[in-house]
């Protein structure tokens, strides 16, 4: 039996279905409704929806895409040789073609940013461009000059609505997949993650392989979590290591510094402990001032990765 992700079996297929403030919702719908979109910038925290926006809009005006990831095909040559091969040739439906960039943020702002500038340029009759972000000012000023800036943000008013309309969302691929569950677990997870949509329904599928999903999962989400950060450090893994910190932005910095400390005997050498500690009191204590919460958790990590000898 095929398997699917949910994130992926259960994408909204149109923006009236996504789960979206009210005003985004009416900003996208008018781009859709004039059938022809202008080149997008779509920024955001991960899992909000951006991905699943671009391909809905692209979905109900009939347009072919194609999908480029920046984290994983950020090389010049690469992007040059997808791009010129996909936007050289004429759409078979008629009218523009379109690329998603995912993750475009990824890509060096020193070369393969301006390369991408110069391919907007070049085949801005024939294909279309949807650039998807987690911080926007990481995109140049060229690129920005030449796109649409949407941001995906959720109002506090807001919050109490989309979270319930995504519970009950939930509750209907739990009970489609015929997965028993408590209300208050699902509940705790959507509102530990939101409104990372993304991360709540792998999180959810991951541990509903038994056929059950009750509290127990709580704690096993945090153990599984720092054991794929101490992996990729193991492994210098940079790029997979930056992901984790994105994904647990939404953690008190004071908590995510304890709970590498509590970890640290599962998974470094003890005689890299004493050093380990130090690094970590020194970025927790940053980490009370600094303009980027991001910046200052990586530079510890990076720190880390780099003095810590892994079991």
């Amino acid at each position: 039996m095929e398997t699917f992700l949910w994130v992926e079996q259960y994408r909204p297929k149109d923006i009236e279905s996504c789960v979206l403030p009210n005003n985004l919702k009416d900003t996208l719908t008018e781009f859709v409704s004039e059938g022809n979109l202008p080149n997008l910038i779509l920024s955001g925290g991960p899992g909000v929806g951006k991905t699943t926006a671009a391909k809905a809009m692209l979905e109900q005006i009939g347009a072919t895409y194609m999908m480029i990831n920046g984290s994983e095909e950020s090389g010049i040559d690469v992007l040059r040789t997808k791009i010129k091969n996909f936007a050289s040739t004429v759409s078979l439906e008629g009218g523009r073609k379109y690329i998603i960039l995912d993750e475009a943020d990824y890509l060096n702002p020193q070369s393969t940013q301006p390369a991408l500038r110069g391919f907007m340029e070049e085949f801005h009759k024939n294909c279309g461009f949807i650039l998807t972000c987690n911080y926007k000012n990481r995109i140049i000023q060229p690129l920005h000059s030449r796109c649409s800036t949407i941001d995906f943000t959720i109002p506090k008013t807001e919050k109490p609505t989309l979270a319930k309309q995504f519970m009950e969302r939930t509750i209907n691929i739990l009970d489609e997949n015929k997965i028993q569950y408590e209300n208050r677990v699902i509940a705790e997870v959507i509102n530990k993650h939101f409104p990372d949509w993304r991360r709540v329904l792998n999180e959810l599928q991951r541990y509903s392989v038994s056929g059950t999903i009750d509290a127990g999962i709580l704690v096993n989400i945090s153990e599984t979590n720092i054991k794929n950060l101490m992996e990729g450090m193991k492994k210098k893994e940079f790029t997979n290591v930056r992901k984790w910190v994105v994904d647990n932005l939404d953690n008190d910095p004071s908590r995510l510094f304890r709970k590498l400390y509590d970890n640290l005997y599962n998974y470094v050498d003890n005689g890299s402990i004493p050093h380990v500690v130090v690094i970590l009191a020194e970025y927790q204590y940053k980490a009370a001032f600094v303009a980027d919460q991001e910046i200052n958790l990586m530079a510890c990590l990076t720190e880390i990765m780099g003095a810590a000898k892994f079991k």
